[in-house]
């Protein structure tokens, strides 16, 4: 059985996390972390009957009272480096959802994992549709290398543009062989085409009523192609989370991107 230590353990992702682990073979819950509910029973703060297993403050607080195989980490921006740096470097493996992780941030934990030998995935996003929706899109970008990219999340995502968008356009950027059409048009409203990254646009809707949603467009000569993913609840990233927990065991180093976790 593989432990798993679950770090923002009453939040919308950290929670669905927990009550996955409680069905999936093979896992087994060992412990939680989250300081908005220090003190108070697990299987109680869920919804899946009082499971004898306080929630911590901290990770080293948890780490105390016994040492899991693997941490999955749905917390923020602001504190998922200092986490990262904090499992890894106590030679635990750990499963990242967690997105604003800067590439130099990255680099500095993969350096702490081949020290520690421990494991890492960081994944943008765990649904496995989204991954194949940027495994299509990388070979659509061969031959259209004209797009823009539309992600709509709801109104308390920390961050915009998602990381999702990022891989996204990180992936089509490399795989064009052919130079994109020159943008002409020019904004009569700063920002209105949206921010470029890595020469991409990426379009940020945030309201609610949204969970996760992208579209990617490709423009060609009298044709446009678009590829557009939805996730309508949080159940669909927990296949890719319990795959990443068993895999992440086995696959030394870090890897960046799910996708790297289905070959």
């Amino acid at each position: 059985m593989i432990k798993v230590l679950v770090n923002g353990a009453s939040g919308r992702m950290g929670s669905e996390v927990v009550r996955s682990i409680e069905k999936e073979e093979g896992l087994i819950l060992c412990g939680a972390v989250d300081p908005k509910c220090t003190g108070q029973d697990i299987g109680d703060v869920v919804g899946i009957g009082y499971k004898g297993i306080q929630i911590y403050g901290s990770l080293e607080e948890a780490f105390v009272s016994g040492k899991p195989d693997v941490v999955v980490d749905f917390t923020s921006p602001k504190v998922i480096y200092s986490n990262a740096q904090t499992v890894l470097a106590a030679g635990i493996n750990m499963v990242i959802g967690t997105t604003g992780l800067k590439t130099e941030e990255r680099k500095s934990l993969s350096a702490i994992c081949d020290k520690n030998s421990s494991h890492c995935l960081i994944a943008p996003n765990f649904s496995l549709g989204a991954v194949l929706m940027m495994k299509v899109s990388e070979e659509i970008a061969k031959y259209f290398p004209n797009a823009e990219i539309i992600e709509l999340h709801h109104n308390h995502k920390f961050d915009a543009p998602s990381g999702t968008a990022k891989l996204t356009a990180e992936k089509i950027a490399a795989a064009r062989t052919l130079h994109p059409d020159e943008d002409e048009t020019k904004e009569g409203l700063p920002g209105v085409r949206g921010g470029k990254y890595e020469d991409i646009p990426i379009h940020s809707v945030r309201l609610p009523g949204y969970v996760a949603h992208q579209e990617v467009l490709f423009g060609g000569y009298g044709e446009i192609l678009t590829i557009r993913h939805d996730s309508l609840d949080r159940k669909s990233f927990m296949p890719g989370v319990m795959l990443a927990c068993h895999k992440v065991m086995k696959i030394p180093g870090l890897v960046y991107g799910l996708e790297n976790y289905l070959k």
